[in-house]
Order: structure tokens, then sequence, then C-alpha cells
């Protein structure tokens, strides 16, 4: 079997190294270099909140052209390179409050997953059809980053860049694993054409069967895309609720902490009273159920009874249950749960958010980190304690499925709310602690692919904003704006069916997963049969 030729990068075309200048060469040898960090800025451009997702191809076939050929050593310093273009500038909101320092370290870990991959592309770069592996080595390495350290971090994901673009449908066909690899499989297939069609060298070695495959890189996710489009469907199956989303708004500054934990619980209560008002007015239809943000009730209404006097009150104004996010103490240990209040019954159901955040919702290695530097453990004062049971609320035979805002990032922990039972989703969120950065708006989009993925309703409460009510198709039809009290109502669809990505689940991962060993297993041989053929 013919294998590809080497690649052809501008070195290729000038003046032989003898005769060049030494200080031409060295610049020549950073191009690489700098074409990869390069194109990891390009991929963090086309995430929101722009809108530009297109630079995601162009940004992988600068990936692709600056591994293809590389030794190991290289890969993985091109790799880290990229990684650390992409990942800086898109996770610069975790150090909001914290500083600098958990930012460059998560980056810096993370970039070294990201590592790992290039040096599995640069692997698979001589094989034929090497944009198909290299992509299933990209979608590798997002479900490992999805997974560990510390139960994972999927933030950055390609899918979650693609909310506005043409392959969005495929969310549907195979979850974010599959919209993913069709992205970067489009990308590298695009630096292919363009090589092949540019090397001129070795323009009779091309085979035509070589061509086809780079072109078909190209051209079956688009078709692909087009084909699933009918997959989306905003059309109500089990008919319609009327919904309506609170945005309480936090206040700034000025207040200690207990006062500014009881100010956000009464302005989300006031904001549910003035909607009341509205609806008693006829300015608004009356909705069936309210949905409130995550923490805007931070004081446990439980434990206290201002607190459950305070929902007690809005829910009896309003006339409707409402979900309330609330920050629990029972059996010694610590939840973040959604608490359904009743204005009849009070509180009778409860989702404990089962993917918590560490090092914001938890510590890990709290005894190593306290022995290195005690003021580290203040940065989590006390652990939660994760749920066990998927989140679906059961409001009056409309069934909720609920996501607590870091869990949007996890396959599983909006799919099995799906699959047990939830005609529409709910990603209660609290931002506020991230002001006004680019985070508001990258898990704003996390949600709009959950959308597409799963054929629902996603509504969005947020605590500061951006709330926002998003249709089954992706489109958001209501949003609020930043650190204002507001309120969105909207009768929705209410779907049971399920997408192809809701049914085959992990399926679609597990085989792409499958494909990215099956090619470096492939590299790997060859690479051995070569040398024992030197």
């Amino acid at each position: 079997m013919t294998v590809s030729a080497p690649p052809v990068g501008p070195s290729d075309q000038l003046e032989p190294q003898a005769t060049r200048p030494a200080g031409a060469a060295r610049l020549l040898r950073l191009v690489p270099a700098a074409v990869a960090a390069l194109s990891g800025v390009l991929l963090y451009v086309s995430f929101p909140p722009r809108t530009l997702w297109w630079l995601a191809l162009p940004a992988f076939a600068l990936f692709g052209w600056a591994l293809r050929g590389r030794g190991w050593k290289a890969a993985l310093g091109l790799g880290y390179l990229f990684g650390l273009g992409f990942l800086l500038p898109l996770l610069v909101w975790t150090g909001v409050e914290v500083g600098p320092g958990p930012w460059l370290a998560l980056v810096a870990v993370e970039a070294v997953l990201v590592a790992l991959v290039g040096v599995g592309v640069a692997a698979v770069s001589r094989l034929p059809a090497w944009p198909l592996w290299a992509a299933a080595l990209w979608t590798a390495g997002e479900a490992v980053r999805a997974r560990v350290p510390f139960g994972g971090f999927p933030w950055g994901k390609i899918a979650f860049g693609q909310a506005d673009g043409v392959f969005l449908p495929l969310a549907a066909v195979g979850g974010t694993p599959v919209l993913g690899f069709a992205v970067v499989l489009c990308g590298f297939a695009l630096y292919e054409v363009v090589r092949l069609a540019l090397d001129r060298r070795h323009a009779r070695e091309v085979s035509r069967s070589a061509a086809a495959i780079a072109l078909l890189g190209v051209a079956v996710p688009v078709v692909g895309a087009l084909a699933a489009r009918p997959l989306v469907s905003d059309r109500a199956e089990d008919g319609t609720a009327t919904v309506a989303v609170i945005q309480g708004n936090v206040p700034r500054l000025g207040l200690e902490f207990n006062a500014q934990r009881r100010a956000v619980l009464d302005y989300h209560a006031r904001e549910t009273e003035r909607l009341a008002a509205r609806v008693a007015a006829g300015e608004v239809a009356k909705p069936d159920f309210v949905l409130w943000p995550e923490n805007s009730s931070d004081i446990d209404p439980f434990a206290y009874a201002d607190a459950a006097a305070v929902i007690d009150k809005a829910a009896k104004a309003i006339g409707a249950p409402i979900s309330v996010g609330g920050v629990v103490e029972r059996d010694g240990k610590l939840y973040n749960e959604q608490i359904l209040w009743d204005p009849v019954k009070g509180p009778t159901q409860t989702y404990d958010k089962r993917q918590v955040q560490p090092f914001g919702e938890y510590l890990p290695l709290r005894s190593l980190l306290g022995a290195i530097n005690e003021n580290w453990t203040t940065m989590v004062r006390e652990d939660f304690s994760r749920g066990s049971r998927p989140g679906v609320f059961d409001l009056d035979g409309t069934k909720v499925g609920l996501a607590t805002c870091y869990e949007a990032a996890f396959d599983w922990a909006v799919r099995d709310t799906v699959t047990h039972g939830a005609q529409m989703i709910s990603v209660p969120s609290n931002n506020a602690t991230f002001d006004r950065s680019e985070m508001t708006y990258q898990q704003l989009a996390m949600s709009r692919v959950r959308a597409v993925e799963h054929s629902r309703t996603v509504t969005v409460p947020v605590t500061s904003g951006v709330s926002a009510i998003i249709m089954p198709d992706g489109r958001i039809t209501q949003r609020t704006g930043m650190f204002v009290a507001d309120s969105l109502v909207q009768k929705v669809p209410l779907r049971s069916s399920e997408t192809p990505a809701t049914r085959l689940g992990i399926l679609p991962e597990m085989a792409l997963v499958l494909v990215a060993a099956g090619g470096v297993g492939w590299a790997v041989g060859a690479g051995l049969r070569g040398r024992r053929a030197r």
C-alpha cells in the first residue's frame, strides 16, 4: 500500500539549507511553532460570544500542516502550543475571582492532554485517509478531558463552539462527539485537499483515491449536517407549557456575606412578585411553573424560617410552583440543591447537583494543598456533596429535567434527564462570580447544543444573566441582559421522542475512540516495520 507523501510546507519552496543564511534558517524552524500557537488562538476566536464558528476549520487545517510528518517530540511541543493558544484565552474567566494561579494551572494541565493528541495526530499523519484517524484522535482526547482529572473538565469541546454553525444538526445524530468529530475532520481534510492540489512535485504519485478521500472528508460532514436537519424539530408532541424564568440579579458591592445572600433571595422573590403583578394586569400569560437560578437562595430554607417565608410568599403571589436553587445542609453534608416549592404544599421535590465543580464546590487534595499553603484551602471552605439521582421534576404532568450550571458541560448529566422522561430541560446557573466574562456566553452556547442534541426546549435561569429560553432547534427566542433584574415568560413545546443521540448515548464516542486506537496501532505497526526494513 502506498503511503501519502511527506508534507510540503513553505520551507520546501525555498533555496537549499546550505545556501540559506543561518538566521533565516533558525526563523524558518520557528514557523511551525508560531503556526501551532496561532491556530490555537484562531480556534478560540471561533467560540462564543463571537459567531465565527467557521474559523474552527482553518484552525485545524493549520494545525494539521504544523503536525503532519513530525516526530513525537516536535509534535508534543507543537500540540502544547496549540493547547495554550486555545485554552489560555478561552478559560481566562476561571481567574476572575481567585487570581491567575488557578487559571494558569488549569490551562497547563489541560494543554498537556491536547499535546498528547498532537503526538497521535503526527503519528497517523502518514497513513492513508489520515484526516479520519486524526479527527477521531481529537474526539478521543476530548473524551479523556471530560473524565480526568478530578471528574474531568469538558469546557472547550469543539461542539460547544458550533451553536451558530451549519454542523449543529449533527448533535442530534451522535451528540457532542459526532458534532466535534465532523468539524475537526472537515478542518484536517481541508488542509489535505489544499496540500494535494499544491504538491506539484509529487503530482504523479497522488492517487485518485487519495484525492477522493480528502474531498470526501470535507463533503461528508457538510452533507451529513444537511441530511440531519429533519431530526431537529420545534413541533410540540405533548402539548405546551407556559414557563417563567426569573433573573433577580445580585447586589454588586457594599454588603457583608450574610446580608448579600439574603439580598439575592429577596431580589428573586421581588422579581417574581413583579411578574405576578404583570400577570394580574393581563400583560403576560400566567405561567404553569417558575424557574429560579442556582443559588437564588443561599440561605437554607429548611433551616431558616425567614427564608422559607420569602419563598412561600413569592409562590403564593404567582400562584404556581417555583424551582428554587438552594444551598442545603442535610445529615451534616452540604448540597447544591434544586427545591420545587408548591404555593399550597410548600417544598415537594428536590434534586441535588451530581457533578460538582473541583476547586469551586469542593477542593481536591485538600490536605496536601493545606500542607503546602494554608491560604489555598480558603478558596473552598466547605465541600459540597454529590447527589445520586437524575433531576426530573414533575410539575402537574410536565416533566422538567434539571442540569445545574456546570453539569451542562457533561453529556451524561443532561442525557439521563431525557432518558428519565424530561419533556424539557432547565439549566439553572449562577454566573455572578465571573462578572461580565465570556464564560456566560460559552455556557449559553452549550445549552443551545443540548437543545438540538435531545430536541428539547431548554431554559437557562441565571442569577445575573444571561438568562434565556431556547427552542429545540437551538434558537434563542428570549434573553435578558447582564446584571439586571428581569423575567421571561413563554409558551414552549413539550417533546417526548428521543433523537438518535439520546438513544445511542455513549456509543458514538466509544466508536470514535476505537477508530483512534486503530489509527495509532496502524501507525505504530507501520513504523516498526519500517525500522526493521531499514
